[in-house]
């Protein structure tokens, strides 16, 4: 098999207009495999690196997001009030160290669980219901109880709702990073449905992000 591999250097201009592809491994079933890379502007933020890797073997598909740019200086916390179907195809950028939050349903996605993603808003939150859901371990097996699937069942109910138009809720971006983006569809005017606060990130969550390190060095440095 032959791999084609473009080599950019550190010419951006290039990587913008090229999409870089290279061998890698599934990570499902570990044939060989290819990944392909290119590096994207989103209007009204900041470009980002999207990675795609497809197996011919095997089927999985796996898509990551990774921001092209460093930690902000203050974190980003986004709040969208979904009122129409129009909503969900509304673009959006979760990264890595985004959590994502549901109020109304009493729901909370830890940053780690679906990693880096760019999407839509219909997209993410049919990726939610697929992870708390369809691929839930304690959906079937010993471990599984009526109650626990009874809660799972209506959970998935809800978001089908939210996905139809049907239920109005509040959905909320949390990046300690900033590095994440819900699309405004009145830019550059004001969302009137949505408000993007920037606040100074905690002792802890600059822990979680591995800055407290790199003050400490920088601060040794200066001394």
């Amino acid at each position: 098999m032959k791999w084609e591999i473009l080599k950019a250097g550190n010419d951006l201009e290039v990587m913008r207009g090229e999409v870089l592809v290279f061998p890698t491994n599934c990570p499902e079933c570990n044939a060989p495999a290819s990944t392909n890379m290119k590096l994207v502007q989103i209007p009204h933020f900041k470009e980002v690196i999207i990675m795609a890797t497809n197996c011919d073997s095997c089927g999985h598909r796996t898509n990551e997001v990774k921001s092209g740019a460093a930690t902000e200086q203050l974190g980003t916390k986004i709040t969208l009030h979904i009122t129409d179907p129009s909503d969900m195809t509304r673009d959006v950028l979760k990264s890595e160290t985004c959590a994502v939050l549901i109020p109304e349903l009493e729901f909370e996605l830890g940053m780690a669980a679906l990693g880096g993603k760019f999407t839509t808003l219909e997209g993410l939150l049919q990726d939610i219901k697929d992870l708390i859901v369809s691929k839930n371990p304690f959906i079937c097996g010993d471990s599984s109880s009526s109650d626990r699937l009874d809660k799972l069942k209506e959970f998935g109910e809800k978001i089908e709702k939210i996905l139809a138009g049907q239920m109005k809720v509040h959905i909320i971006l949390d990046d300690p990073a900033g590095n994440s983006y819900l699309q405004n569809v009145y830019a550059p005017e004001a969302d009137p449905e949505m408000t993007v606060e920037k606040y100074t990130r905690t002792f802890e969550q600059n822990e979680e992000l591995g800055l407290n390190d790199m003050k400490t060095e920088n601060y040794q440095q200066e001394k």
